[in-house]
């Protein structure tokens, strides 16, 4: 199993030898089996990767993250077939039905709902009880927009009245990495069963290359949301991070068992694809349930 994030902070040179990942920097060489890579994050902008390296990561499937001057992420390594019947899974993708994509949407936002008023309460925030209403309220597809209503009363319980998503803060910074790396993860998964990331089931912004990927994070962003607001940061830099990377190893449930991260967004991802196959909602198996 590919389990290991490799992180390159500082400028060097990457290329392939011998199913390796060789990392050359001024003081040392240092080399990683490619099979144990799950993901690479490219921090800086003073790294380069040889051609060959790169059709490599993208026959085996392994992530990779770029960043901008700020150490954000910005982009990402996507193949254009991640599976052998890609073709086939487009058309499939293309033909979801509405009431299939409606049914799945509206699933997810109710586990998104569920999961940020389970966080209030295991923090003791009474507007738990704003959420609960919520939930009884949410209709199909959501056309009242119950998640607004509570992602409004939500971050506002976490993180007080006057926060805002928009600010330049550390906290803010923290979250923006963490659902990105989140986001590319399961972007991942909808290549790899060999999915186009743009065609989403209810985000459909031509300007958004992750309109799918979009859509299946929404119920896993409370796991970001709980670390920020456990260790609320006051500087966001390498150590913070690392400690975000890190969440994707956690052990969680999903299913009735325990299983890494990483490997959960697996199951679930192809849960929801096999909900839309079936347009049977039930199906989907979420992150975070021991039942």
């Amino acid at each position: 199993m590919s389990w290991r994030i490799v992180v390159i902070s500082q400028r060097a040179k990457l290329d392939l030898k011998m199913n390796y990942l060789v990392v050359r920097k001024q003081d040392e060489t240092v080399k990683i089996f490619l099979g144990e890579i799950g993901q690479i994050i490219i921090e800086s902008t003073a790294v380069s990767l040889t051609a060959s390296l790169l059709c490599e990561l993208v026959k085996r499937k392994i992530k990779v993250i770029f960043c901008d001057e700020k150490r954000n992420p910005c982009s990402e390594l996507l193949p254009y077939y991640g599976s052998h019947d890609t073709s086939e899974k487009i058309r499939t993708q293309m033909e979801w039905g509405e009431y299939g994509k409606g049914s799945v949407w509206t699933k997810i936002i109710r586990e998104k709902i569920k999961n940020q008023r389970d966080l209030l309460r295991q923090f003791q925030k009474k507007e738990s009880e704003l959420l609960d209403n919520y939930l009884e309220e949410l209709t199909y597809r959501d056309k009242t927009n119950r998640e607004g209503h509570a992602a409004k009363v939500y971050f506002n319980a976490l993180f007080g009245t006057k926060f805002t998503r928009s600010e330049e803060t550390p906290v803010n910074a923290a979250l923006n990495y963490g659902y990105a790396i989140f986001l590319s993860s399961v972007n991942r998964e909808i290549v790899s069963n060999g999915y186009i990331t743009q065609i989403g089931i209810f985000h459909d912004n031509m300007f958004n290359d992750f309109n799918l990927g979009s859509d299946l994070v929404e119920p896993l962003r409370m796991i970001v949301d709980e670390y920020v607001y456990t260790h609320q940061p006051e500087e966001f830099g390498h150590n913070e991070k690392m400690a975000l990377l890190d969440l994707l190893n956690q052990e969680v449930w999903i299913d009735g068992r325990r299983q890494v991260l990483n490997n959960a967004i697996k199951i679930y991802c192809k849960s929801v694809f096999e909900a839309l196959k079936q347009e049977d909602a039930q199906i989907i198996r979420f992150i975070g349930n021991e039942l």
